[in-house]
């Protein structure tokens, strides 16, 4: 699925995209899509709050702003989540990510 077709949505705080978590992976990173969801494998295991906090850590490094731009606006108990990252565009969001990952 071509990263076009990501569910990724403009809002006045910044943008939500749709993420499809995959904890106790071997690597933490990108690994395509996922059902129209942005696939991202962490090594953090599901349990206290660690893959979440894997998932604000991963996009803050990634796109180089501070974890407090980044929060888990749904799906904090569940892989499916939707990100809310403040002060970025969509067209932002989408030139940062790494161009081999359709």
């Amino acid at each position: 699925m071509p990263m076009r077709d990501i569910r990724i949505r403009q809002s006045s705080y910044g943008v939500e995209i749709s993420l499809h978590v995959q904890p106790r992976a071997r690597i933490n990173g990108l690994a395509g899509t996922h059902n129209g969801a942005l696939k991202l494998k962490v090594q953090a295991p599901p349990v206290d709050d660690a893959a979440n906090l894997a998932v604000v850590r991963f996009f803050s490094e990634l796109l180089g702003i501070p974890k407090s731009s980044i929060r888990i606006a749904s799906g904090s108990k569940s892989r499916e989540k939707t990100l809310l990252i403040e002060g970025i565009s969509a067209s932002e969001f989408l030139r940062l990510l790494p161009e081999d990952l359709d």
